[in-house]
């Protein structure tokens, strides 16, 4: 089984071409900065996965989707290469996006201020906000909600918060 699912913020707005032909495809690659969850001294805070969605996925991203939004996405990772100018073969790895949904509000992506600027392949991705741990415990009956998902009752298990 080929299943990928990330959470995180598009580097750049989406770069969308069409493909030539009777029956034209849209095809927009962008890449998402994915917080990592444990950090080493000097290493970076955030993987740089790169993304290309096709068809109507790709119509979706060239409408909607821009620099800094956060998203989630599902689909398969791709491997392929190819021999550039210089007669060096090049290998890469990308996701191929099947869905894509936003992760955020439009409030909360309005007043988002972090930056992704790739520089060499490495950027600074921001801390993740962390939201700060309930009070007290809901009554059993009640459904328990992050912002993102209602956890049904019964669920004991704490789930990080990215």
């Amino acid at each position: 089984m080929n299943k990928v699912v990330l959470m995180g913020r598009l580097t750049r707005n989406p770069d969308v071409r069409y493909s030539q032909g009777e029956k034209a495809t849209c095809v927009a690659r962008y890449t998402l900065a994915v917080n990592r969850r444990f950090r080493r001294d000097g290493e970076q805070d955030a993987d740089f996965i790169n993304c290309v969605a096709f068809g109507r996925q790709g119509e979706f991203a060239e409408k909607y989707l821009k620099q800094g939004t956060k998203i989630v996405i599902s689909g398969r990772i791709q491997t392929g290469s190819y021999t550039n100018r210089d007669g060096v073969k090049v290998y890469t790895t990308d996701v191929v996006v099947e869905e894509q949904d936003f992760a955020e509000s439009k409030a909360a992506a309005s007043s988002y201020t972090g930056g992704y600027q790739q520089q060499g392949g490495y950027a600074n991705a921001p801390e993740p906000q962390v939201a700060p741990a309930p009070t007290s415990r809901p009554a059993p009956s009640e459904a328990v909600s992050d912002g993102f998902m209602t956890i049904p009752e019964g669920i004991e298990e704490e789930l990080p918060f990215i």
